[in-house]
């Protein structure tokens, strides 16, 4: 984990991955995004209440300037939103990830977190499962 840097909690809810960012990377910039307002406001709340506000940046996907890229992006992906929608989502925001930059993605094994490895990896993306335990694999992928 870069203690600096751009980091983004894609789909943040309310912002625990977030916060936590925020906390170990002391010099690091923390995007929190999503597409729910209250839960944007919960992150901004958060944030306050643990000392980190001002390098939590709770936005909804538009209020990121397109020219930022990040070290890291981390996300529990929304997965019932359909594959289309999905694969657009991480087309999107995947290619912002700077050179040598890292995304860890956390997806259930019985809602597609095999075969969204395998669809990553046909587009080209260096992906490999960092760890598999209970269902879940959290899959690290790089450019």
């Amino acid at each position: 984990m870069p203690s600096g840097g751009r980091l983004l909690d894609l789909g943040c809810g309310y912002g625990p991955i977030a916060c936590v960012l925020a906390t170990v990377a002391p010099s690091a910039t923390v995007y929190a995004v999503d597409v729910n307002t209250r839960a944007l406001d919960l992150v901004r709340d958060n944030a306050e209440a643990l000392g980190v506000a001002d390098r939590v940046i709770a936005t909804e996907p538009d209020g990121v300037p397109g020219e930022i890229r990040f070290d890291e992006i981390w996300s529990n992906p929304p997965i019932r939103v359909g594959k289309d929608e999905l694969h657009a989502l991480l087309g999107t925001w995947l290619p912002r990830l700077a050179a040598g930059g890292t995304a860890w993605l956390v997806v259930a094994r019985h809602l597609g977190g095999d075969s969204l490895q395998a669809w990553l990896a046909g587009r080209g993306w260096q992906v490999t499962r960092h760890a598999s335990q209970k269902g879940y694999r959290i899959l690290r992928v790089g450019a």
